[in-house]
């Protein structure tokens, strides 16, 4: 029998965030391996390719052994198959994400009955950083390094040359 505790935190990373690193830090000591997923996402028009964001997702997690990086596109609950993992990370950080992810959380359960979310809040201090957010200021060069990873900013820097 296989115990290891297995998790999935999907998103589009659009870019990837200190308020997203901050659930990854906090499911790290909950789950023996997490998945990071980042969905191609088309119907978003993301402002970075999904090479870029995994890049991005990669750079910023190296220093976590448990995790992986995956890109996917489709179903969740396909994927959850596909990794042998029926437990998925979502963050929450207000009322409205929460509607929201109540709803594709009953989606995603009535596809895959074992498919259990869960939702975590970021850190008060992350509450407000969005994927959103960053990508409204950095069309204005505005300051974001208080948003993002280090290396990740310099990657932006360079995928925006």
């Amino acid at each position: 029998m296989n115990n290891i505790k297995k998790a999935i935190y999907p998103g589009t990373f659009d870019p990837i965030t200190v308020g997203h690193l901050d659930i990854v830090k906090r499911a790290c000591s909950m789950f023996d391996e997490i998945t990071i997923a980042v969905a191609k996402s088309a119907s978003k028009t993301p402002m970075f390719s999904l090479e870029q964001r995994i890049a991005m997702v990669e750079t910023a997690t190296k220093d976590f052994p448990k995790i992986k990086v995956v890109g996917f596109e489709g179903l969740l609950v396909d994927l959850s198959d596909k990794l042998n993992a029926n437990i998925i990370i979502r963050g929450l950080r207000a009322v409205s994400d929460f509607e929201y992810e109540l709803q594709m959380g009953y989606a995603n359960s009535s596809l895959k009955k074992e498919l259990e979310t869960i939702f975590l809040m970021p850190s008060l201090e992350y509450g407000f950083v969005s994927s959103s957010v960053v990508r409204s200021i950095l069309p204005f060069d505005g300051k974001v390094d208080h948003l993002l990873h280090p290396t990740v900013l310099e990657m932006i820097k360079e995928y925006r040359k």
